[in-house]
This record gives C-alpha cells, sequence and structure tokens, in this order.
C-alpha cells in the first residue's frame, strides 16, 4: 500500500471516542512534521454533553484544534431533526438517516469545499481497531481507497485505545463510564438491544421517553425482544438482551448505509 508522501494533507476523523483519539495522536507523531494534518469532528445534538469535554481535552493532548463539519441542510446537527424531517429513525438492515445526513454527508461536503476528495495524494484516517480489519477492507472498496488504518497497522485494539487514553490521564467520555460500549448519541437508533435500550432509561430517563414517543410516533421498532421487534415504550425494564455490541457512530459507521 502506497504511504503519505511530504506535502500531502490527512484527514483525520474524531468521533469523540477512544479509538479515533489514538488514531489522531498516531497520525500526527508519524506525519505532522511532513504532512498537513487535520483534525475533524462532525458534532451531533444528541450526544452527551460530556463529549464537549473529551474533544477539549484530546485537542490539549494532541496540540492542535479539531474543526468542525456539518450538512449546512442541518446547521443544529439534529439527529432528532433529521429524524423528523425524514419521518423515520432507523432500518433493521442498520441504515440510519442521522448517520447518512448528519456523518457521512457532512464529511463529504467537508471533503468538496477543501477540495480534499478531487486530489489523490489526500489521505483519510478513521478509527478502525485490530478487531475490524474486515470493515476497513470493506469500507477502502466502496468508499474511499486512501484510507490509512494506523489503529490496524499497529495492531491496537479499542482496549488498547482505552488504555493509551486512560495512561494520557484523560478521563473518559460520560458515555462510557455509564457503561455504554461508545460515545454515540443519548439513545443511538441503531441500537436493537435490550440491554443497551434499559441503561439508556436508567441512566438518560429523559431521553429514553423521548426516543419512546417518537418511535412511536414515527412507527419505529427500535428494539429486538426474542425475535420480534417491539416499540420502546412496550420493552420491559428488566428485560436483558445479549453482551452490549460496539457500534461505534464515528464517521466510518457510513460504510455500513
Amino acid at each position: 500500500m502506497n504511504q503519505p508522501t511530504p506535502g500531502c494533507t490527512i484527514a483525520v476523523w474524531f468521533s469523540c471516542g477512544v479509538a479515533s483519539a489514538v488514531a489522531a495522536k498516531l497520525t500526527l507523531d508519524r506525519w505532522r512534521d511532513t504532512c498537513t494534518v487535520r483534525i475533524i469532528n462532525n458534532p451531533v445534538a444528541e450526544e452527551d454533553p460530556d463529549n464537549r469535554r473529551f474533544l477539549a481535552d484530546v485537542e490539549r493532548w494532541l496540540g492542535v484544534e479539531i474543526e468542525t463539519a456539518t450538512n449546512p441542510k442541518y446547521p443544529s446537527a439534529s439527529a432528532v431533526e433529521v429524524w423528523e424531517d425524514k419521518n423515520k429513525m432507523s432500518f433493521v438492515t442498520g441504515y440510519a438517516p442521522c448517520t447518512d445526513y448528519l456523518k457521512k454527508r457532512a464529511r463529504q461536503y467537508w471533503e468538496g469545499v477543501n477540495l480534499f476528495n478531487f486530489v489523490l495524494e489526500n489521505w483519510l484516517v478513521l478509527g478502525f481497531t485490530a478487531e475490524e480489519t474486515a470493515r476497513s477492507e470493506r469500507f477502502m472498496l466502496t468508499e474511499r481507497p486512501n484510507l490509512l488504518p494506523v489503529l490496524i497497522d499497529a495492531g491496537l485494539t479499542k482496549a488498547d485505545c482505552f488504555a493509551i487514553v486512560q495512561n494520557a490521564g484523560i478521563e473518559l467520555p460520560r458515555h462510557y463510564l455509564k457503561g455504554l460500549p461508545n460515545a454515540n448519541c443519548i439513545g443511538c437508533v441503531k441500537a436493537s438491544s435490550p440491554t443497551y435500550w434499559n441503561v439508556v432509561r436508567r441512566e438518560y430517563p429523559v431521553q429514553f421517553a423521548e426516543r419512546a414517543e417518537q418511535s412511536r410516533r414515527l412507527g419505529v421498532r427500535l428494539v429486538e425482544v426474542k425475535g420480534e421487534r417491539i416499540f420502546l415504550d412496550e420493552l420491559d425494564p428488566d428485560t436483558v438482551g445479549g453482551k452490549l455490541k460496539t457500534f461505534e457512530c464515528g464517521i466510518f459507521c457510513e460504510e455500513r448505509l
């Protein structure tokens, strides 16, 4: 695989998760002296506010400013607004309009403004960890061949990334500390696990109620229990499903769309 040449630009997409934070650090350590490295974040209004604190801590750790990229069609960067506008929250196939319009299209808009996708010498860095080699390869085949899999090349797992961030003295995003597997929005609509949704119910009751009301009104059955999709307001608070899966909603979620 080719490698960045002096003078190129490398765009690192930071999702407020630990993996993309470490990916940004490795990229800067290796190429900041020879390439232009830009760290970009797609904010989403429904994320835990503590994500902004984590972003500021990571900025200090990296020693660079993290840029913001949003879709001009949704300047509020609100997933709730997207769901209302599209009259849908998610599909059983894994597609969610919030990821499409607030992540993928925001990135594509940024690339267009910065002419990033028209210059072959430019490179992209996402937070794929060593467990996600197949996803990384699929992304390169379907979306961008100029991906630098820095975490995979370094053999770093998500657990390794947690350790690196904590060893740097950075407090993890509050979402992780509440027992959730990612730093996504509060009540990620790509999740179908009853375990996940009952953690959200316990830790974020207001947001759980909001997701339950909107999903019922839009006719979206977000949770799956014993092979059957049900509405959130039908979920028994004591129901437990399987172990929580990791479904990071960094920019790389788009490769599943």
